[in-house]
């Protein structure tokens, strides 16, 4: 897999998963913007490596990808930056779990302003340079919980399961220019959440037919791929170790 010389925006790339995606994509050859919420040092940081270990281009933007016109403004500074986009990852996400007779009106439309219609923002203003470029890849980060469902995460499980149908409409419809679409669904993943987890006596990895959690590194290795692939979209990738099999 070679990646020189395309423009990877990973969303929600200054940690975990993200960051995971943002270093494979970076060893790749690719130049990659950092799209963050959060933390501008991790970002930063995250993005000095980059450049510093595989000599690509790099920069970090703090952007609220559930705000259509921040996103707007953010892909035209990338644009000014890096000249164009190839490869869009919408990797952004949050969780505000609770049952369903307890939620909070607030805390369901928020997860899925954050991780559905954020993936849609940025689809919107990315488009265009896909379009122009008469080729693209998009990659859309769901989950098996949009796939299975999840006690206690209804707004979540709503949301990735939002971003396959996303993912198969916008594969269909993008298609005739040439641009793929598709999703990574991850199952349970090790992240700096999870990492105190032991592995050894662990109900969820009694679940997992491949008897362990998986890794960062391990759902980057699937969006590597995806990247690198012209004839596959309106897929479902699972890297779950076998647990929506």
């Amino acid at each position: 897999m070679n990646l020189k010389g395309k423009v990877a925006v990973v969303t929600g790339g200054s940690r975990g998963i993200g960051a995971a995606i943002v270093k494979k994509l970076s060893s790749l050859g690719a130049d990659v913007a950092i799209i963050y919420a959060g933390n501008k040092e991790l970002a930063k940081t995250l993005s000095q490596a980059c450049r510093d270990e595989f000599n690509v281009r790099s920069a970090a933007y703090s952007c609220d990808v559930s705000d259509y016109d921040a996103v707007k403004e953010t892909v035209a500074n990338i644009k000014l930056d890096f000249g164009n986009i190839n490869i869009l990852v919408n990797n952004a996400g949050i969780t505000k779990d609770g049952l369903v007779i307890t939620m909070k009106a607030r805390d369901f439309s928020d997860v899925l302003s954050v991780n559905l219609t954020g993936a849609f923002n940025m689809i919107r203003h990315c488009s265009s340079f896909f379009i122009r470029n008469k080729g693209g890849c998009i990659i859309n980060i769901s989950s098996v919980s949009g796939m299975l469902g999840n006690a206690g995460q209804a707004n979540y499980s709503a949301s990735k399961a939002g971003l396959i149908g996303l993912t198969k409409s916008v594969a269909r419809e993008l298609a005739p220019k040439g641009i793929t679409c598709n999703a990574v669904a991850p199952g349970f993943i090790l992240t700096d959440m999870t990492k105190d987890i032991s592995q050894e006596n662990n109900p969820l990895a009694a679940m997992i037919p491949l008897g362990r959690m998986g890794t960062a590194e391990e759902v980057a290795e699937a969006v590597a791929f995806l990247a690198s692939s012209t004839y596959i979209t309106g897929e479902v990738l699972r890297v779950d170790g076998g647990v929506a099999i």
